[in-house]
């Protein structure tokens, strides 16, 4: 799984800006970043795709741990 907190980070958005562009509560985001709660494979999507429009380059799994990266403007 990506860096929820490193993701946000990257685009400069509170957990409030990453819970309006996704349609998620604040609360949501709260928990799923803290672990508190199991977050459905919808709910996840819903978030990487607000990530992704917003510049986020979420990098899989790949032997060496997933990642995020920003996207070059331009």
């Amino acid at each position: 799984m990506f860096g929820l907190n490193s993701s946000r980070a990257l685009v400069g958005w509170r957990q409030t800006d990453l819970a309006q562009a996704a349609g998620l509560s604040e609360m949501s985001v709260k928990n799923i970043e803290r672990g508190v709660t199991d977050s459905r494979m919808s709910t996840m999507q819903v978030i990487r795709s607000a990530l992704e429009a917003a510049g986020v380059i979420l990098i899989d799994e790949n032997g060496e741990g997933p990642g995020v990266r920003l996207r070059k403007k331009g």
